[in-house]
């Protein structure tokens, strides 16, 4: 069987499996009956059929969500092994920057640790953050936010840039130096590209060495960020800690390894500044 390209490759070779084993039917047999006995008895002959069928549908259903559960088992396994990487479950992550301080609760569902590229060791995580809301009828809800992350360490360049935000664009351009009124010690970052300004907006820390940080955004890496880096990309990068991610749990092989690229590039940009002072 060739490697799965993602986490949904198996899963149609997972319910087929698990459809041919006796055990699946039998469990599968015994609560429609259960079911439909149970409802003819109390609620008569009709009502007693439509249990069945439910039941058998509802039964069909579980199947294929176990299928679903060990397809993606099947791919990560893969995916970790084929690539030197360290796979592990649901866990929590450091809170070193905004992102992963957000919510009411916050957790990476897979966390895939190792050699991101040549040279750059991270972590790829299934990252998830919770906020829950109360309305006035004091009824709770759970809002879910996910992404996939690309941690680095890079504590060579935090006496250089003890913090910068390279965050997606939203909101109307007019409004922006209202918006930096509110921002406090960050400032604003600004870049002669048109491709990048259409695409981020960029903050460093207050005091920040301006000639060291433009210098780190170079042509090249100016260039990459505008037209080279995966879409939705965006990072954060606090005492040393980088945090790249994309919207979305990303669950397959090109994805992940294309968010394991950019992050390893922005840590290898941020590792060819950090020897050089301003």
């Amino acid at each position: 069987m060739d490697a799965p390209d993602d986490a949904n490759d198996l899963r149609g070779f997972h319910f087929r499996e698990l459809l041919r084993k006796p055990a699946t039917w039998i469990a599968t047999g015994v609560a429609v009956i259960a079911a439909g006995v149970a409802a003819a008895v109390f609620l008569g002959a009709a009502i007693g059929g439509a249990a069945a069928v439910g039941t058998f549908l509802l039964a069909i259903l579980v199947v294929f969500a176990i299928a679903d559960s060990r397809a993606e088992e099947a791919f990560f396994d893969t995916y970790s092994r084929q690539r030197g990487l360290t796979l592990a479950g649901r866990g929590p992550l450091p809170a070193a920057t905004p992102l992963l301080r957000k919510g009411d609760d916050r957790y990476a569902e897979r966390t895939l640790a190792g050699p991101l590229a040549d040279g750059v060791d991270g972590v790829l995580a299934l990252y998830t953050y919770e906020d829950e809301t109360t309305d006035s009828e004091g009824n709770r809800q759970t809002n879910y936010y996910r992404y996939t992350l690309g941690l680095i360490e890079v504590p060579e360049c935090a006496a250089h840039v003890p913090e910068l935000y390279c965050q997606r664009k939203f909101g109307l351009r007019a409004l922006e130096k209202l918006e930096d009124a509110f921002r406090g010690s960050k400032q604003r970052v600004e870049l002669e590209s048109a491709a990048v300004d259409e695409r981020y907006e960029i903050f460093a820390g207050e005091g920040q060495d301006q000639v060291w940080l433009r210098r780190l955004f170079s042509p090249t890496f100016i260039v990459w960020l505008g037209e080279q880096a995966p879409e939705k990309f965006a990072f954060e990068l606090v005492g040393g800690t980088l945090c790249c991610y994309v919207s979305g749990h990303k669950e397959s092989a090109a994805e992940l390894d294309t968010v394991g690229a950019a992050s390893a590039a922005v840590a290898r940009r941020l590792r060819e500044e950090a020897p050089e002072t301003a």
